[in-house]
């Protein structure tokens, strides 16, 4: 997992085969996506998700002046989010499960 920083009035260009397999979801103020042919895309708030497979989204733009933060998921992503906790066997007491 990774977290993309994007100052007010700042852009980054989406390139496909880097966010091919990627979730994206708003953490902090809001993303303009700016769409193929370089027109104005939705803005995203906070807690908005969302994947840019096969959208044609050629940019992520704030439209704001506050900093905002993505999130970026991909399954391919080695990240421990939570480590399992060990789970208490319990008796058989011969009944029905």
């Amino acid at each position: 997992m990774r977290t993309l920083t994007l100052r007010g009035g700042a852009r980054v260009a989406v390139v496909a085969e880097e966010w091919y397999d990627a979730f994206a979801v708003v953490t902090r103020g809001r993303v303009q996506l700016e769409l193929r042919d370089g027109e104005a895309g939705p803005v995203l708030g906070r807690d908005a998700g969302f994947w840019l497979r096969g959208t044609g989204v050629r940019a992520l733009r704030n439209p704001g002046r506050r900093t905002a933060r993505v999130r970026i998921v991909t399954p391919a992503a080695r990240t421990v989010t939570c480590e399992s906790t060990p789970v208490r066997q319990l008796p058989n007491d011969g009944g029905t499960t």
